[in-house]
């Protein structure tokens, strides 16, 4: 049995001394004083009126404080990181440093271009690869998240419609039942009505239904291939056919693009548009909601609306063209999240073509693994075709188990953690009851494949036998089970320590 670090830690607002100190400042020196006149140096308004309510600590506190903290957390570096749809996979120690090295991080966006010749031909570099791997025409990099450059797509969308005179008729967006939240959600944002289609019993798009959704009305289907239950939409060439039959464009959701790298491309399957989860697929760490980047590929007849400003290379030197008279604009400032782009930069140099097929052959070799080995445990069930192979995920339902004893797919989720495992991602997608959606990624051996197999099993034999231990988990971890709806709502969470005083009525 696991057992978790629980140190009887403080915050650190709570600890230290007046007067402690982990750095001393130098001094002033007499003859920079006699030349620069202090007291006017720093702007008035810009000055602090009392000095900041810092603890006072020395380094050896605030290093063991944070140590301890560490002790207490589960990261991918822990173990198994099982979250199905968010790809959480390990991130090469070498891809962080070269994004920490200062020729890098102290690059300020509003140097001249010639001084940054450098890290515009990285990512120069990155949107030609990154389009290369997706079967598209042109990327831009900017979107700082997922869900970012699913709302630009979705702009895209309009701005095409818009081009040809048809931004008025089509305001319509389909999405699978079985499609990330975001998707709806972005399609809403950028104006559209969402259509809703359902999924056949294998899984996947329900070709008649699709066919009586789309109309003259329509602007685009937004789909992931493999779907949300790791299945390949094996009718995707009459997907793409149907879509564009009526003048829609077709829209890949990048989640699930680590089982097909290098296998196959969303712009051969006729996507005109593909979002890239860069934080998901290519090596940043991203729990807890980031940092991220959702570089956004397209089509041919599309790259003219990208935002500004793009990239160029003339063949001696690297710029910035913002001179792209059809251009959606600019969607964030600057250029992107560089330090998520420079990892994703190095993990694809470093691998290789032949490096990335193996990614992808290895995260659906361990799903399909995990597959069998879950497949037979009593109170689980594998919904939707059982006998169609996996992608990169596989979804099962707790459902049974729930039936027969009370134990539902959060109660498994919180056992985990009493075994040292991360919990996958629970109810989702909607169209699985208490569904338990399990990623296992490239990046685990056999043997922690099994060890989490192994706890599965543990977990529903206990639900049979004594309920009350998983209804009441976990109970090895340094923070004994929240109140979900409590930690969540925004009204009780406390960020910080200034919220911390502010709730108490307190001043700093």
């Amino acid at each position: 049995m696991f057992k978790q670090a629980s140190w009887n830690e403080p915050v650190i607002f709570t600890m230290g001394k007046n007067g402690r100190s982990g750095h001393i400042l130098p001094k002033i020196e007499e003859e920079i004083r006699s030349v620069v006149n202090l007291d006017s140096y720093v702007p008035k308004h810009m000055r602090r009126v009392k000095q900041p309510a810092l603890p006072g600590l020395s380094e050896v506190e605030v290093v063991r404080h944070f140590i301890r903290l560490s002790e207490m957390n589960y990261g991918v570096d822990s173990g198994l990181y099982p979250l199905g749809s968010c790809t959480m996979k390990y991130n090469p120690k070498i891809n962080d440093m070269l994004a920490s090295l200062p020729t890098i991080s102290m690059v300020h966006p509003y140097q001249d271009e010639s001084t940054v010749q450098g890290i515009l031909e990285i990512l120069y570099e990155l949107e030609r690869w990154l389009a290369e791997i997706t079967g598209t025409y042109e990327v831009c990099l900017h979107p700082a998240a997922g869900a970012h450059g699913e709302f630009l797509g979705t702009l895209l969308m309009l701005t095409y419609h818009k081009m040809n005179g048809e931004s008025e008729k089509r305001r319509e967006v389909i999405v699978p039942d079985s499609a990330h939240g975001t998707n709806p959600a972005s399609a809403a944002m950028a104006g559209f009505d969402v259509v809703v289609v359902p999924s056949n019993d294998d899984g996947c798009v329900d070709l008649e239904a699709l066919e009586s959704a789309v109309s003259e009305k329509t602007a685009g289907l937004m789909l992931t291939n493999p779907n949300t239950l790791g299945i390949f939409e094996k009718n995707i060439g009459e997907i793409a056919k149907i879509v564009h039959k009526i003048g829609g464009l077709l829209y890949y959701d990048g989640a699930n693009l680590n089982p097909i790298l290098g296998k196959a491309r969303p712009g051969d399957m006729g996507f005109d548009i593909v979002h890239i989860n860069i934080h998901k697929t290519f090596s940043t760490p991203h729990g807890g909601g980031g940092p991220g980047a959702g570089p956004v590929g397209v089509c041919k007849e599309l790259a003219k609306f990208l935002p500004v400003p793009r990239t160029v290379f003339d063949g001696t030197r690297y710029s910035l063209d913002y001179d792209r008279p059809h251009s959606i604009g600019k969607i964030r400032s600057f250029y992107g999240n560089v330090a998520v782009l420079l990892r994703a930069y190095a993990y694809i140099r470093s691998l290789g073509f032949e490096g990335l097929k193996e990614v992808a052959e290895v995260s659906v070799l361990n799903a399909n693994y995990l597959m069998k080995k879950l497949a037979g445990i009593k109170g689980l069930t594998l919904p939707y075709n059982t006998k169609k192979p996996r992608k990169h995920e596989c979804v099962f339902s707790a459902k049974p188990l729930k039936n027969e004893t009370g134990v539902s797919a959060l109660n498994i989720a919180k056992r985990l953690l009493d075994y040292g495992i991360h919990a996958p991602t629970i109810y989702f997608p909607l169209i699985v009851e208490e569904a338990l959606m399990i990623e296992p990624t490239e990046s685990f051996e056999k043997g922690e494949l099994d060890r989490f197999a192994e706890t599965m099993h543990k977990i529903c034999k206990e639900a049979y036998t004594n309920p009350e231990t998983v209804l009441k988990a976990p109970h090895n971890t340094a923070v004994s089970r929240l109140d979900e709806v409590k930690a969540s709502h925004p009204r009780t969470m406390v960020l910080s320590w200034r919220m911390h005083l502010k709730k108490n009525k307190q001043n700093l």
